[in-house]
């Protein structure tokens, strides 16, 4: 899905950083690259001996075509990379970094490589992949700036119903699917939570309470898709406010958690300003939250927030594939009226209302069409599990989420 992008921002920029959760597929893009690219992994001892001993002596060796996988290991390297860039700044695709460890990756870019280098954020597998489809159909109908009749000339294919449901519950990290063993998922998800917090976490923060910071991360299956009061999970966790907070954004940082602010530029509105936030795949928040098999799904009291959740992250994934600048909100008065997912980017205003029913009633959509009326919006759109398109006004329609462009 980001192959096109990828070699899109190699062709036009000199450093090229893809980052990401672990095990999303950045190593697996880098072997892709044909010779004569070399690609050097900083995990590995012999390669980190290698360029670690004089990384500027190492980059006049290796001028161009070098490719670096978790590049945040060796700090030292961006200054280098920056000297490198600057003796022949006009020629594009040079290096590629990666990394899974956003905090010390993107501060190192930011400090070193800013106007050198594009920055790609890959994520698991998109419905669309596992189903061998491109992107999501309404990320492009958005990126496009698509008409409403556009949306409506969207097709349903049979059979997708079931499909999707099981990458629901499945999720997208790329290998539980290619093993494709409900038993091998299970045992894959139990060790990439304890790689993620002896090894990720421990290298990155090793003051951090390892226990505490374990509990936290439990406690995010229950808070995903709700509105965040950090002084409640700071009295769960017996830590204080301002720890919590480094909790989040530790979370947020590594790409496993989806911070989400509150859209409050209606000036005439009282808006809730706490932040929601979420686990970005659907497959790790099932497995903290222990269910089984899909049945356990729908009969969870975080059945409803676990939907928009895998909505939410389909088209955002599809947006990011595209290349589209966007921000993305949520949406909530004191009242009580409130929108999904609000979208704010170069295609203008878009609210989303996510519903996992079929049918919709004219009451659940009282917030989003308020909204598109107080903000001016030209259309809003409900994600539904709908057996074809429905226009509920002439400035909102419902779309099925697994539709595709018609053909």
């Amino acid at each position: 899905m980001y192959h096109k992008l990828f070699m899109e921002l190699l062709a036009s920029f000199p450093c090229v950083a893809v980052v990401g959760v672990r095990q999303c597929g950045k190593t697996t893009l880098l072997q892709q690259l044909a010779a004569p690219w070399q690609l050097y992994d900083l995990e590995k001892a012999s390669d980190f001996e290698i360029i670690s001993k004089d990384p500027d002596l190492f980059l006049r060796l290796h001028p161009n075509q070098v490719a670096f996988d978790e590049a945040q290991l060796l700090p030292q390297l961006f200054a280098s990379l920056r000297v490198a860039i600057d003796a022949d700044r006009g020629r594009p695709g040079r290096f590629i970094i990666t990394g899974s460890s956003s905090p010390e990756l993107i501060s190192a870019i930011s400090e070193s490589l800013a106007g050198r280098v594009a920055i790609l954020e890959l994520a698991p597998f998109a419905f669309g992949e596992t189903q061998q489809c491109s992107t999501s159909a309404i990320a492009e109908l958005i990126s496009r700036q698509a008409s409403i009749q556009d949306f409506q000339a969207l097709t349903i294919p049979e059979n997708i119903l079931q499909m999707q449901h099981d990458y629901w519950f499945r999720g997208g990290y790329p290998e539980p699917w290619l093993k494709n063993s409900p038993r091998f998922t299970k045992l894959w998800m139990q060790n990439y939570v304890q790689t993620y917090l002896n090894r990720d976490i421990q290298r990155l923060f090793p003051g951090l309470n390892r226990m505490k910071f374990m509990t936290f991360l439990q406690l995010l299956g229950n808070l995903s898709g709700s509105i965040i009061n950090y002084s409640n999970v700071a009295r769960i966790l017996g830590v204080s406010q301002p720890t919590v907070r480094d909790y989040f954004l530790i979370a947020h940082g590594t790409f496993i958690w989806r911070h989400m602010p509150s859209y409050d530029k209606i000036s005439s509105k009282r808006i809730v300003k706490h932040p929601k936030g979420y686990l970005r795949d659907t497959g790790l928040l099932h497995f903290l939250l222990h269910l089984q098999e899909i049945n356990d799904l729908l009969a969870h009291p975080v059945m409803g927030q676990s939907w928009q959740i895998m909505v939410t992250e389909e088209i955002l994934r599809g947006l990011n594939a595209l290349g589209v600048a966007f921000d993305c909100f949520y949406y909530r008065t004191s009242g009580g009226a409130e929108v999904d997912l609000i979208l704010e980017g170069e295609f203008g205003l878009l609210p989303i209302e996510i519903k996992y029913g079929q049918k919709v009633v004219g009451r659940e959509l009282r917030g989003i069409r308020d909204f598109i009326k107080e903000n001016k919006c030209r259309y809003g759109l409900v994600v539904n599990n709908g057996e074809r398109t429905s226009r509920y006004d002439d400035n909102l329609i419902g779309v099925p989420f697994g539709c595709v462009l018609p053909a």
